[in-house]
């Protein structure tokens, strides 16, 4: 057995006891036999495709090693802590919040209902634990793991593998879910680091609308493993607008997979917010399968240190007459690096698509690094497309401007860094959404060690 393969099995093994200790429990018996052949099914494809940490034919995850994932040790909860420490007041000030929106806490994974207000949409619509709608509904059934490819790499397989909790949200046909849906997906404090796989399952029938924002968020830098899957279906005529923040401790892994499929006139608008993490891979893929459907896609991201942050972003235009915009930003600093990747395909049938495609990086240390790879590829011959991607540090010009009118080189490149992430924080339209994330970038943003450069 060589090295690589020795060290794959050894974290083979140690997912396998986990899975061992989770099947053993009482919860593991109330599943539905649908949803553990789907668990046994991924489970097969985790062990046959292990961690993506070739080095070698390994295109997806060129820029960024799991290795250290693949080396750590994690533990998992079996059910809800009462000595978790979790409460209300930590919630509330590490996550978005607002006493109107339906807000959903889970801890550790799993739904805590005493952590979470509001009531459902109305009458009609569900918005609650995905552990309680696995047996019975028919809308889970036909929709789980649909969209999810388990081939794409082991760690999708391994989210479903592990398959217990998590959101569901079902909006009927012509509902206004008038009511903002808040995910909160909160990791608590353990002496040995935990791994948890929350799963969120969206479904909106034809003529529905809907806000929804996914946060994930520590209580502390203790070390611990997201892996999460997030499937958002919009059938015919629907419009969401979702927004996720990805903000865990200094030692966690985040690896996150979103995966959304529109038919035809969806509308579907996302902004995506990372920063914190010591690992942080989102990996996001919209698939436009109806005429007239369109996505706006946008994201900030901001690294320290020795965080690392990997964005992969697949937008597929599967009709003809679709639209998409994708604008991502980062703010990189210390010995951080940051990875944006990912392809606009037009396929051959898809004729009067549009796709512009842009990721703009602002370097604030000569030892910061980006690695930007969008990508274009269009089989069609009537479109507008074009994509383009800059990485340079703070523009002296503006920087000698602001010092010119009495302003500090902190104060002035703070400000300047602000107004650079400043545009995808204002284009989020929920108010309470939009403070916190402007007071957390603030808090967030580097000292003004800067370098004044020309940018690249």
């Amino acid at each position: 057995m060589t090295q690589t393969a020795a060290k794959n099995q050894s974290y083979a093994d140690g997912f396998l006891a986990l899975a061992q200790v989770l099947n053993g429990h009482a919860s593991a018996g109330q599943a539905p036999s649908w949803a553990q052949e789907l668990r046994d099914t991924a489970w097969s494809t985790f062990q046959r495709l292990g961690f993506p940490t070739a080095r070698r034919g390994n295109e997806r995850w060129k820029y960024t090693s799991v290795r250290p994932l693949a080396a750590a040790r994690f533990s998992i909860s079996l059910e809800l802590d009462p000595d978790s420490g979790a409460n209300i007041q930590d919630v509330k000030r590490l996550a978005p919040w607002h006493d109107d929106w339906t807000n959903l806490v889970f801890v550790d994974g799993l739904f805590s209902p005493e952590l979470s207000t509001g009531d459902p949409i109305n009458q009609t619509a569900a918005a609650g634990s995905l552990a309680l709608s696995l047996d019975g509904n028919s809308i889970v059934q036909q929709h789980l793991g649909r969209y999810t490819g388990l081939d794409d790499d082991g760690l999708p397989a391994l989210n479903t593998a592990f398959l217990r909790d998590g959101a569901f949200i079902h909006v009927p046909r012509g509902i206004n879910a008038g009511s903002v849906l808040n995910l909160i997906y909160l990791t608590t404090p353990r002496s040995q680091p935990k791994a948890v796989f929350p799963r969120t399952l969206i479904v909106a029938e034809p003529n529905s609308s809907v806000t929804i924002n996914e946060s994930y968020v520590s209580m502390s830098d203790l070390g611990h493993f997201t892996n999460a899957v997030t499937e958002i279906v919009l059938e015919d005529g629907v419009n969401v607008e979702h927004n996720q923040l990805v903000n865990e401790g200094a030692n966690a892994y985040h690896v996150g997979h979103t995966r959304v499929h529109q038919s035809q006139d969806s509308a579907f608008s996302s902004s995506s917010f990372a920063i914190g993490s010591a690992l942080a891979r989102i990996d996001f893929q919209v698939t436009l399968n109806g005429p007239g459907s369109s996505c706006n896609l946008d994201g900030l991201y901001l690294t320290k240190d020795s965080q690392h942050v990997d964005n992969l972003i697949n937008i597929d235009h599967a009709s003809p007459d679709t639209t998409s915009n994708l604008r991502y930003k980062g703010i990189l600093d210390g010995n951080s690096r940051a990875v944006f990747g990912g392809t606009v395909l037009v396929r051959k049938d898809s004729q009067k698509a549009t796709a512009h495609q842009s990721d703009k990086n602002l370097l604030l240390s000569d030892e910061a690094e980006v690695d930007s790879k969008p990508s274009l590829l269009i089989y069609a011959d009537d479109v507008q497309c074009g994509h383009g991607a800059t990485a340079g540090n703070i523009d002296p010009i503006a920087l000698f401007y602001l010092r010119s009118r009495g302003l500090d080189h902190e104060t002035a490149s703070k400000f300047l860094i602000h107004a650079f992430a400043g545009e995808i924080i204002q284009s989020v339209t929920l108010e309470p959404l939009r403070d916190f994330l402007d007071q957390l970038f603030q808090d967030e943003l580097p000292a003004a060690s800067i370098k004044i450069g020309v940018a690249q």
